[in-house]
Parts: structure tokens; C-alpha cells; sequence
């Protein structure tokens, strides 16, 4: 290292040392308490009469205290946080109970707003769902009132109408079929309410069309688990009692990536989605 990088590199220490201690509130004094050294040693660091670098201990010492990674003061790297709380940031888990989980969803459609969100359901798309088939799909729980997430169904199916947000959905044709035939997760359920579901998600598509799009996949060809993708800040993956979010740039862009690969491989254009839901139900 030469005199100049050195001194360059003393410089932006000092800078982010001062920032950090801003922002953490600390002043000199508690910074040389709480790593165990002389005042007049913070004082050397911040001054800029002489290019100055801490040794490897001080400025792991300082950076923990302040909450930064010693990457980062070092002029390492341009991420401030240490590497579990980028990791903290970038994937989060938030529970999937269906009343708090719909509320959670209602957020982060509101949080994208202006954006374009892409979703592949886990079943049917819940915002499209009818209250019969909600009410259906709770009959097997004693104590859970489907109540809350109808409502928080229509909260999102409104969303939707006011055009803040295009939707696109990604569906796996055999999903729709399943419900047209009473077959796989559908058996059991009356016709009535099968077909009545089957019209409404038509009569959506022909209403909000091309604010909502439905592609329709062939799964013997391609495959997605559940995913949310809201515009490019978030990406949340279903995994059955839990949703991992990711808000790391890449994994985002990844995810889109996977889903735009979808809608090309998609044997049911959005188009033309209205009128094959309903030569389901012929």
C-alpha cells in the first residue's frame, strides 16, 4: 500500500467511523469505554492530521459496538450491515396462519403498488376464490371462522380494481381441470360450487382483463412452487406454514426471471383465458 492509498484509505475510515458513531449516538468517550481503550486513541482515528488505520482488533472492536460490519469501515465494502444482517434483510420468515397471512399479503400488495405482481397460487388464486369455496375449503376446521379471510380476499380483489397494480398469475392448467372434474384436492366438493368457481374467476378475467392476466401452464412441462413476486423490491415463496421473503436484488430479479419463463412456456394466453375456463365447466 502506498503513502496515498493509505492516506485515502485513513480518510474514508475516518469518514465512516464518524458516521457510524453518529448514528449510533456515541461520542468519543463511550466509544473508547466500550472497546476498552484510551480516549486519546478515537481521537488519533478521527483526526486528520495523520493518515492513520486501526489495527485488525480495534476495528473489529469498533464495528461491533456500532453495529456496522469492519468491512465496511475498512472501505471493504459498500454494505454498512454485518453479513447476518444482510442476511436477515434479503430472506425474512413470516408465518402462513391463513388470517394473519392474508393480512401480511394486503401489505405487501400495498408496499408494491405501481408495480407489476406475478403470482403462481398454491391452488386456486385466493383473491378469486368464491365465499362458497372458502367456506368449503374451512369446513374441515372446527375453530377457524373463514369470515377474516374472505374479507381479506375482497380486500385484495378491490386492490386489484382500483389499477394501481397489474396482475399476472400463473396457473398449472390440471389445477382448473381438477376443479371442473371434482378430482384431486376438488373431491368431494358439489358441482355447483365447482362451476360457480370456475365462472367467477371467467367473469374476472373478462372484467379486469388486462389489469389481471392468467396464463395457464402445462405441469408436465414446466414446474413452480408458490410464488409472489411484487414488482422488483420482494419475492415471497409459499412453503405450507411459512413465507420466505427475499428482498435481495438478485434473488428478486431470479424469481421473475423464473416467472416471465413461465408465461412464455404458458399453452393458455392470458387472451384467451376467459373463454377456456369456461369450456371447463361445457
Amino acid at each position: 500500500m502506498t503513502i496515498s492509498d493509505k492516506r485515502d484509505r485513513s480518510i474514508q475510515f475516518r469518514q465512516r467511523l464518524n458516521e457510524a458513531m453518529n448514528r449510533a449516538g456515541f461520542s468519543r468517550s463511550r466509544l473508547a469505554r466500550e472497546i476498552q481503550v484510551d480516549r486519546s486513541t478515537i481521537g488519533q482515528l478521527l483526526s486528520g492530521e495523520t493518515p492513520r488505520l486501526p489495527n485488525a482488533q480495534l476495528a473489529a472492536d469498533a464495528a461491533s459496538v456500532l453495529g456496522v460490519s469492519t468491512d465496511w469501515l475498512l472501505g471493504l465494502t459498500e454494505r454498512p450491515e454485518r453479513p447476518g444482517d444482510i442476511i436477515d434483510a434479503a430472506v425474512a420468515i413470516s408465518q402462513a396462519a391463513r388470517s394473519s397471512a392474508d393480512e401480511q399479503l394486503l401489505d405487501w400488495h400495498r408496499e408494491a403498488a405501481g408495480y407489476k405482481i406475478r403470482h403462481v397460487p398454491a391452488t386456486l388464486p385466493d383473491m378469486l376464490k368464491t365465499k362458497r369455496m372458502y367456506q368449503w375449503e374451512y369446513s374441515v376446521f372446527d375453530d377457524i371462522d373463514p369470515d377474516p379471510a374472505i374479507q381479506a380476499s375482497q380486500n385484495q380483489l378491490d386492490w386489484l380494481g382500483t389499477g394501481v397494480s397489474d396482475y399476472e398469475i400463473a396457473l398449472p392448467a390440471h389445477e382448473l381441470i381438477a376443479c371442473a372434474q371434482g378430482t384431486g384436492y376438488y373431491d368431494g366438493l358439489d358441482a355447483a360450487v365447482r362451476h360457480e368457481q370456475l365462472a367467477a374467476i371467467a367473469d374476472l378475467c373478462d372484467e379486469l382483463y388486462p389489469r389481471l392476466r392468467i396464463f395457464l401452464f402445462d405441469a408436465h412441462q414446466v414446474f413452480s412452487a408458490p410464488v409472489t413476486i411484487f414488482g422488483p423490491r420482494l419475492a415471497v415463496i409459499y412453503i405450507g406454514r411459512f413465507y420466505l421473503a427475499f428482498r435481495e436484488t438478485r434473488r428478486v430479479r431470479s424469481l421473475t426471471d423464473h416467472f416471465d419463463w413461465l408465461v412464455r412456456e404458458a399453452v393458455v394466453d392470458a387472451r384467451f383465458a376467459a373463454n377456456h375456463i369456461r369450456s371447463l365447466s361445457g
